[in-house]
């Protein structure tokens, strides 16, 4: 009966995070508030987010699979500077986020992917494939 009970709840909470993202593109946004109130960071088995909150990238390392697509959205509280997705290696850089925004990259190879954001150098991730 628990384990029913848990795959229900499991089931349920990737159903309210499907519904949340299934509509929305690799572009900016400016309605990132449905994505910043969902706290997973697997949506599905390929697509994978990635929160900016308090100067931070939340979480700040993400193990993914190939082909799969992760999106950093802006979750800090308004009035507050734009961040960056920025790669290290220069893999791909997202134009400025601001609150409530959203950036995509797609990871087709294996590899490990440090990144940045370019106008507060201080925070760091990485988005490991594998």
């Amino acid at each position: 009966m628990k384990a029913r009970l848990a795959l229900f709840g499991v089931a349920i909470g990737c159903a309210i995070a499907v519904a949340c993202f299934s509509d929305r593109g690799a572009g900016p946004s400016s309605s990132g508030a449905a994505e910043c109130s969902v706290p997973v960071s697997v949506i599905d088995s390929m697509h994978f987010v990635i929160a900016i909150r308090d100067f931070t990238f939340r979480p700040d390392s993400i193990s993914v699979p190939p082909g799969a697509t992760v999106t950093w959205v802006n979750c800090e509280t308004p009035p507050q500077e734009p961040h960056t997705s920025t790669a290290d290696g220069g893999a791909w850089d997202s134009p400025e986020i601001n609150t409530g925004q959203r950036f995509s990259h797609t990871f087709p190879a294996q590899g490990a992917f440090p990144y940045h954001c370019t106008p507060h150098p201080f925070m760091l991730g990485k988005v490991i494939v594998e």
